[in-house]
């Protein structure tokens, strides 16, 4: 079988090929901030809501939170401030192992469980646990996020913390 290319299609494999040689080489966490954040507002745009934007301050709170997690090697939501609540949504998995990408879709990939509706009536299965981190992701009234990973001894972890807070019960989520 013959192959045709194209000054294009070379052009374009050449491209592809040399630039993270031009670049530099990344990380599957490299730019986790930028990352994050674009894998957030890129679920939001197909709900049409509005974009997030990254707040330093929930990012340092969710990184004193994941330091303690990886330390103390468990996996649990912070303790609730009840003054000024922030939504959370925590990840983990094997070290090293998973691009900033893919831990956020692990939330977005609960939306096969979602239909319309109010909180916490959205999941198909009935278990509210089945969609929350997904309705987190794309709440409407949620304006800002900041997200930090911690490496524990055998995973890495991520939160993320955002303001408004989500999941409010009786509310739409979008």
């Amino acid at each position: 079988m013959f192959l045709r290319w194209s000054n294009h299609r070379i052009l374009r494999l050449l491209t592809a090929t040399a630039t993270p040689l031009l670049m530099g080489s990344t990380g599957l966490t490299t730019n986790l901030d930028q990352r994050v954040l674009a894998a957030h507002n890129r679920e939001r745009a197909a709900t049409g809501t509005p974009p997030l934007r990254w707040d330093a301050g929930l990012a340092a709170s969710a990184k004193a939170w994941a330091e303690h997690l990886a330390a103390a090697s468990r996996f649990e939501h912070a303790p609730e401030n009840p003054t000024t609540p922030e939504g959370e949504n925590l990840w983990a998995g094997t070290k090293d192992h998973y691009s900033a990408e893919a831990m956020v879709d692990a939330w977005i990939r609960e939306k096969r469980y979602f239909k319309r509706g109010k909180f916490p009536n959205n999941s198909v299965t009935g278990r509210v646990a089945d969609i929350g981190h997904y309705t987190q992701v794309v709440w409407r009234d949620t304006g800002q996020v900041g997200c930090a990973m911690a490496k524990g001894r055998a995973e890495d972890i991520l939160v993320c913390r955002y303001s408004d807070a989500g999941n409010y019960e009786g509310e739409v989520p979008f």
